[in-house]
């Protein structure tokens, strides 16, 4: 999943696992697909770091679909991010912010203070991606936690980190996973040579029996 914003900043589209070009089905699909995985009958008996990474995970949702789902306040964000539509579809342009527009009113509406507090290291993806002089061979740590893994794998790659997944469940569904729980935490730094050793749980296959 690279897309035309690799370089320069974590977008909504990347949440969703969507390129910018997307059609609006295709987005709301994915968030509802994503969201699926998240229903509180999936979650219901896990551990806490589990709930804690599953609410986070819909509120980041819940705001990617807000930002992309709307005409409006997608041609915005497309704007503020560098995109640019035309004849024939997304284009680079010559210069792209390094913020792409996450920001403490993006989550209020959805959690309080608890899923706020979640969240707040994820909206520092946006400085971590953005280029910066670094120590050689060191980069800071991204917060993945209540990413899916596909996603986390993604931010984790644009720095160069190699991740190392932990499965927590014994008997998970075939779906992507979501990252609980991570080593090293931010703002840590690490050597490109040293894995991020992630947690990621799978709904298990007997929840889904009784979902259904």
């Amino acid at each position: 999943m690279s897309g035309p914003d690799s370089q320069h900043g974590f977008s909504w589209y990347d949440v969703l696992g969507v390129l910018p070009g997307a059609s609006a089905e295709k987005i709301q699909r994915t968030y509802d697909a994503k969201m699926r995985l998240l229903r509180p009958e999936l979650i219901s008996g896990a551990p806490s770091n589990v709930v804690r990474a599953a609410s986070r995970a819909q509120a980041i949702l819940d705001t990617a679909r807000r930002v992309l789902g709307d005409p409006v306040s997608r041609e915005r964000y497309d704007q503020q991010m560098g995109f640019r539509r035309s004849g024939q579809g997304l284009a680079r342009a010559a210069d792209f912010p390094s913020d792409p527009g996450w920001g403490p009113s993006d989550f209020s509406y959805a959690g309080g203070r608890d899923v706020m507090e979640l969240v707040g290291g994820l909206m520092a993806l946006t400085d971590w991606l953005a280029p910066h002089p670094r120590p050689p061979g060191r980069v800071p740590v991204p917060d993945v936690r209540g990413l899916f893994h596909a996603v986390g794998l993604e931010v984790a790659g644009r720095l160069g980190i190699r991740v190392r997944a932990v499965r927590l469940t014994e008997h998970p569904m075939a779906v992507d996973g979501l990252i609980v729980d991570q080593s090293p935490l931010p703002p840590a730094t690490i050597r490109r040579t040293r894995p991020l050793t992630v947690q990621v749980w799978h709904p298990p296959v007997r929840s889904a029996g009784r979902g259904r």
